[in-house]
């Protein structure tokens, strides 16, 4: 799960280095800083503790998972940033279905296909109209925002706690009756997704089409590639994680607001960047965005229970996607130099 197949050899020796280490250096960092924070405090020591391993690789799985077909988007040199209403929309569409008292099987079924749908349909408008992903997806968002409104007529969807099988509603719970060898079925998921993405990046022809596509769109095409085939896809497959990612959260707060996905996209995008994901294409790890995912985690974990303000949270996790991108351009630069 490391990353790109290939390496440039023009990449300088410590700018390859601190792109390949530097995100898992950085939450080793982050995480020793906080456990020092945390110990100092009159009634710290429990930042460290298996517990709230748990807690955090919980709360990072729904942003780990929708991060995931991001990560897919982002090396072919595309965003999405309808990914936060989409993954809400899913959510509805399962959410309203087992209020409906539909089989659990046609509910799910339902979920990710609302997010491939939403993919797919990304895809399409950006290869038939020709406009730059950043403008069709920041359209689709406020789509995905009205249709989830509509579906969810304008209010909180709870459907009765006793359509939710125990199995869905254990799926990011940590309590000890859900947990599989230590950690909830929602991190082994991720886990597993991560594995099969990471597989499918390194070792399949549509895995080197997708870097391809992002190293050089005219090239790819030049080498017969289908580039808008090729995109459409892309986007579709990353609507299956964002249906996944909406199971997950479906699953942690067993109640779905229509309108709570906004924002969520920048967590996700910023989850891809800051593991060394280029917002110019071509470059970007499954390892990376989980390591990405969990310095976010343990920065909103670690801030809470040192009793730091939301903003200084929200500001440090901002510094720190300011100098991923820096160090993603600096790389760019001597590249092209």
């Amino acid at each position: 799960m490391s990353g790109s197949p290939n390496v440039d050899v023009n990449t300088p020796r410590w700018i390859w280095f601190a792109q390949k280490l530097g995100p898992l250096l950085a939450l080793a960092v982050v995480i020793v800083v906080f456990w020092i924070a945390d110990s100092w405090q009159e009634d710290g020591g429990t930042f460290l503790t298996v517990r709230n391993a748990q807690v955090v690789l919980t709360q990072t799985a729904v942003v780990a998972i929708a991060a995931l077909g991001m990560t897919i988007i982002i090396i072919s040199g595309g965003i999405d940033l309808s990914v936060g209403t989409a993954m809400i929309l899913s959510a509805v569409v399962l959410a309203a279905a087992l209020d409906h008292q539909w089989s659990i099987g046609l509910a799910v079924i339902a979920c990710l296909a609302s997010g491939c749908l939403v993919g797919l349909f990304n895809g399409l408008l950006i290869n038939f109209l020709r406009i730059v992903p950043f403008v069709v997806t920041l359209g689709t968002m406020t789509i995905c925002l009205g249709v989830g409104k509509y579906f969810a007529a304008e209010t909180t969807v709870r459907p009765p706690l006793a359509n939710i099988p125990d199995w869905l509603g254990g799926l990011v719970s940590t309590r000890q009756e859900f947990l599989l060898a230590g950690l909830p079925m929602g991190v082994w998921l991720t886990l597993v997704l991560a594995v099969v993405v990471a597989a499918m990046l390194r070792y399949t022809v549509f895995g080197r089409h997708v870097y391809a596509l992002g190293s050089n769109e005219s090239t790819a095409r030049l080498c017969g590639i289908n580039v808008p085939l090729t995109k459409i896809a892309i986007y579709g497959v990353a609507g299956v994680f964002v249906g996944v990612a909406g199971i997950c959260y479906f699953a942690k707060l067993k109640s779905v607001n229509p309108t709570a996905g906004l924002g969520f996209e920048l967590r996700v995008i910023a989850a891809v960047v800051i593991g060394g994901g280029s917002l110019s294409g071509g470059h970007g790890s499954v390892l990376g965005t989980l390591t990405g995912a969990l310095i976010m985690g343990v920065i909103y974990s670690g801030c809470t229970q040192l009793g730091v303000r939301n903003l200084t949270t929200d500001i440090l996790i901002g510094a720190i996607i300011i100098a991923a991108v820096t160090l993603d351009q600096i790389r760019q630069r001597r590249l092209a130099a």
